[in-house]
Formats: structure tokens, C-alpha cells, sequence
């Protein structure tokens, strides 16, 4: 069955086709940073690095100050915002090799539907060359970028995509004895055309086309993340044409390195919010700022040098806070309160209902998000039952969250090794004090409930699965 016929039709109050109700719908734009933590921007506790238009942002709308990623790693953070499925019930639940298919319904698709113009600038990750999984099978009408996370590990690669055909950029690859050249991602020799430039002139370009229709423009840009490759070559780790504002201090190169690009993050941010200005849709338009998981300690970024997961503990690839709790504010002019928080529990499997509420329909196909729409209108907001986890790698891991009662396990793929620790956030944000012994009713209800939400996968499972 076409998966379009899983939205129903438009409610009785929804928008009208003729042009003055078109172009009253409100424009949505999401901005996704990769790999930018909590504590890495200014009005989430920053205090070196500099975010002065994301800061602007947050006090002209609402900061969310318990948004979840949908992973604790790239494609399946990316495949839950897209679908509205939690990792225990999505196609994609690893950094792995595998599409989303036909029948999976995306957020772009449901905004089309809605009658919305869709753009993607950035990284996809959910579905390579050939596959099903491209942004354009998957509801998007223009996409440019990288299709897979290993060629986004380079900043200067030797093309991108932009939608079906290569955009050559000029730079020279090396490629790597190894796993990465099979997706061209590699080290560049000659570095000529920055990527994140490109991200830039496109995302004007896309505004300023579609400026007079109704959009969705979805831009997964690739800063902060560090170069994964660089050890392979000998490099730092960090990719940028120079070190900004910092270039001066006292630091290594590599986190000179990354504190400039959240500051060139930064600065594209304010960029967006000039040109929806210039162009006369700023009041129009629904503008989001977030991150796909917490900061990481690889490629030569550390997460302590600059307190990027705050007071959070862990960093990317945890399912402690501090991997999967990720900055979120969301500015919409004349409906938000300027300056306004919320402590909503509220994720990435969020995304795709709250814009079919923005937009008039109701779904069909069930999902496990909870429109985050009543918050950001200041009503009355309907609560998760719970929020759900799942990690492949480092022995296996799972997650829930329940009123602000915390449950992981560890060590899932060996029993002889495996541990459960519970905490409650309200006490105890740190995740410092495991009450798993004092609590084992409390431990033991979250377990029932993960042990119901994972659902197998033949792509991805754990070890107990494979007996």
C-alpha cells in the first residue's frame, strides 16, 4: 500500500488551497548540528566558546530543557526523527549500511502531502546511492549533501550530491586501505572548496526560491563533528579553514579547531534568521536549532576541554544524559513567548507528529512520538508514557525513561556481564547514585517495559538473539 494513504486527508479546519491560505502556513525550517553537546552552547551553560546568534535565538522562543535524540549515535538518531519510531521499532538502529524503505514513512513525505515544498542541506545517512532510502524516495524534493556519514567524516570531500548527480567541488581525496573508500570519503590533499560553504549558498538559494511557498527545509549540517578518518592519516582531527576567533588562544589545534566551528555554526544560524528577514518570512516561519547526540571524545575533540556536556554525565555513544539529552529552541514570532522554557520531556520521535498537527492531519500509522505542538503554543501538553533507547555497539546497551526514573543496561550481549542501573533525575541529574538495590521494584517495572518495546531487527539485534 502507498504509504501516503496512511494520512488521512485534511481535517475541516485545515488549510485551503487557494494562494492567500497557502501562504499562511508557516514555513518550518529545522537545524540539526552533529555532535554538538548540551553544555556546548552559551544558554544551555557555554561560557568560552561563543554562540551569540543561537543565544538570540533561545531568548526570542522557547529552549527546551529535556529534548532527546532518537540515538546516541548518527543514522539512528536520524532514522527516528525522520520516522517517529523509537530504535527498538526503526528500520535503521545502527551506523550501518541500510535504507529506509518504500513503506516507512518520513516527516518529508508528510510534509509534502501537506502541500510543502521539502529541501534537505546536509547529511542524510538514511539510505545510500541507489537505494531506496535517498531523500528524494523519501518525500524530499531537493536535496544536496552527503548521503552516507562516512563521506561526511571530510570536510572537503571530492563531490557531493546534489539530488541525483555528483557536484564536483574541486578538492583532491586520497582514499584511505580501508573501509572508508568504498564510500569516498578519505583525506583531502588539495583543499579547495569548504563543504559547509556549499551548505551556506544553498540553504540562501533554497529560501530565497521558496520564499513565496510554503516549506519545510530540513538542514542536518555537519559541525561540529570531528574528522573520524584523521587517525588513519596522521591529521588532528579537526577540518576548518581557520580557527576564527580563537586562532590566539592557548589551546590545541584541535580544539581551537572546535570551537570554531560551533562558532561558524553559529554564525550560519544568524545567517538563516537575516535572510528570513531580508526576505519578509521571518514572522512566518517556525525556525528549530538542535543536535543529533551528545559530544563526542574521538578525532581529536574532547568533551571535557570545554564542558560541552555540561552537568550532564557521558558523552556520545552513552545512554547516560550527556550522550542522548540535546540542546532544543524553537522561535516562532507572534506564538511562542519570546524567552520562554520548557521542561517537557519531549525527543526526536516527536518531530514528525507535531508537524502533522502544525499541518492539519491526522495519522493513521502509529508511531511512538507525542506532538510537542501544545508546549510550544503554551497549552495544556500531553506527557510520554516513556522514552526508549537502544545501542549496538560497546557490549549492547538499552534505555528508558519514565518520570523522570532513568533505567539502563549494560553488557546486554553477555549475561555473565551484564549490570542495570537506575536513576531519578529529579535528585539526581548527574546520574551519580545507582538506586537499582533500594528500588527493585522501580528497576525491575522499566526493565518489563524495554523488554516489551524492542522488537527484532535482522539488521540489527543483539547477542541473545542470534542463539
Amino acid at each position: 500500500m502507498n504509504k501516503y494513504l496512511a494520512l488521512l486527508s485534511f481535517l475541516g479546519i485545515a488549510f485551503t488551497s487557494c494562494t492567500k491560505q497557502e501562504n499562511s502556513k508557516p514555513n518550518v525550517i529545522y537545524i540539526m548540528a552533529d555532535d554538538l553537546g548540551y553544555g556546548d552552547i552559551g544558554v544551555y551553560g557555554q561560557k568560552t566558546i561563543q554562540t551569540p546568534n543561537i543565544d538570540k535565538l533561545a531568548s526570542q522562543g522557547m529552549l527546551f530543557t529535556q529534548h532527546y535524540a532518537g540515538n546516541t549515535v548518527c543514522a539512528p538518531s536520524r532514522c527516528v526523527l525522520m520516522t517517529a519510531k523509537h530504535v527498538g521499532h526503526a528500520r535503521i538502529r545502527g551506523n550501518a549500511d541500510v535504507p529506509l524503505l518504500d513503506e516507512d514513512l518520513t516527516v518529508a513525505e508528510v510534509m509534502k502531502n501537506a502541500g510543502y515544498t521539502t529541501g534537505l542541506i546536509g547529511k542524510w545517512g538514511l539510505g545510500d546511492e541507489g537505494s531506496t532510502g535517498t531523500p528524494n524516495k523519501q518525500g524530499f524534493d531537493y536535496f544536496y549533501g552527503y548521503l552516507n556519514q562516512v563521506h561526511a567524516h571530510n570536510y572537503y570531500p571530492e563531490f557531493l550530491w546534489e539530488n541525483d548527480k555528483k557536484d564536483t567541488l574541486g578538492n583532491i581525496v586520497e582514499l584511505a586501505s580501508n573501509k572508508y573508500s568504498r564510500f569516498v570519503g578519505g583525506h583531502s590533499t588539495n583543499k579547495k572548496t569548504y563543504s559547509h560553504n556549499k551548505f551556506i549558498d544553498k540553504t540562501m538559494h533554497f529560501l530565497e526560491e521558496n520564499k513565496d511557498k510554503p516549506f519545510f527545509l530540513y538542514l542536518p549540517y555537519t559541525l561540529p563533528h570531528a574528522n573520524n578518518e584523521a587517525p588513519a592519516f596522521g591529521d588532528n582531527g579537526m577540518e576548518i579553514p581557520d580557527f576564527g576567533i580563537y586562532k590566539d588562544k592557548d589551546w590545541p589545534d584541535a580544539q581551537k579547531g572546535h570551537a570554531a566551528m560551533i562558532t561558524e555554526l553559529d554564525r550560519t544560524v544568524g545567517l538563516i534568521m537575516e535572510k528570513l528577514k531580508a526576505e519578509g518570512i521571518e514572522d512566518n516561519t517556525i525556525l528549530i536549532f538542535t543536535s543529533d547526540n551528545g559530544p563526542l571524545n574521538e578525532g581529536g575533540a574532547l568533551a571535557d576541554y570545554f564542558d560541552s556536556n555540561g552537568t550532564l554525565r557521558g558523552t556520545k555513544r552513552d545512554l547516560y544524559e550527556a550522550g542522548i539529552r540535546v540542546p532544543m529552541i524553537v522561535r516562532w514570532p507572534g506564538k511562542i513567548n519570546p524567552g520562554s522554557k520548557t521542561d517537557h520531556a519531549s525527543g526526536f520521535v516527536d518531530l514528525l507528529p507535531t508537524l502533522a498537527e502544525l499541518s492539519g492531519q491526522t495519522l493513521t500509522e502509529k508511531t511512538d512520538g507525542v506532538s510537542y505542538l501544545p508546549s510550544l503554543l503554551g497549552q495544556k501538553q500531553p506527557k510520554h508514557d516513556f522514552l526508549y533507547w537502544e545501542f549496538y555497539e560497546q557490549g549492547g546497551k538499552t534505555g528508558i525513561l519514565k518520570d523522570n526514573w532513568k533505567c539502563i543496561q549494560l553488557q546486554i550481549n553477555d549475561s555473565t556481564k551484564t549490570t542495570v542501573e537506575l536513576y531519578n533525575l529529579s535528585d539526581d541529574l548527574g546520574e551519580e547514585k545507582n538506586l537499582v538495590t533500594e528500588f527493585p521494584e522501580k528497576a525491575a517495572e522499566l526493565l518489563a517495559i524495554m523488554k516489551v518495546e524492542h522488537q527484532y531487527s535482522p539488521d540489527f539485534n543483539f547477542e541473545w538473539e542470534r542463539k
